[in-house]
């Protein structure tokens, strides 16, 4: 489908971080898994919760609007989620991974403030006030959880995984 109007961008948009959504509640379980810093492996948790109910949105949206989504895959995403599958395969469980695991999910949240941003822009420019307040819910909740990321990594998470580095 071509995108010669803001709507056709707005569904591309809307499809693209639906499934984005969708590849990161699969990603989430394995990070908190993964995790060995309590704090970390909870925020993972909070956030699966989060993001399903950033799905339920989107599903509302689609049911206020009647915009029908398009089945695509969300390649930024995969690339990012892919990065994480790396991390764990690469580096053992401890500091350092966690550390890692801050990093590859502070980078996904940036992608999806960045997404949801836009989206509030077009959704608003479009006459769709209801959404637009959908997504501004949920970029706040991907703010919120960037925030609470950083606030992990400098309460002594990336602090430990340097610590951890010096002893070897």
């Amino acid at each position: 489908m071509a995108r010669t109007t803001v709507e056709d961008l707005f569904i591309h948009e809307l499809s693209d971080i639906y499934s984005a959504e969708k590849q990161i509640t699969k990603a989430l379980p394995r990070m908190a898994r993964a995790s060995t810093n309590p704090l970390l492996a909870e925020a993972f948790k909070s956030h699966l919760e989060e993001t399903q109910g950033q799905i339920e949105r989107i599903d509302q949206i689609v049911e206020l609007t009647g915009l029908k989504l398009k089945r695509m895959k969300c390649v930024a995403t995969e690339g990012l989620v892919e990065e994480g599958k790396e991390l764990l395969e690469e580096i053992e469980k401890g500091e350092v991974l966690d550390a890692g695991l801050i990093a590859a999910c502070q980078k996904i949240e940036h992608y999806e403030i960045a997404s949801y941003g836009s989206l509030v822009s077009m959704a608003k420019s479009l006459g769709l006030t209801e959404a637009a307040e959908l997504l501004a819910a949920t970029l706040a909740e991907e703010k919120g959880a960037d925030e609470k990321l950083s606030a992990i990594a400098e309460q002594g998470g990336n602090q430990a995984a340097t610590l951890e580095k010096k002893k070897k």
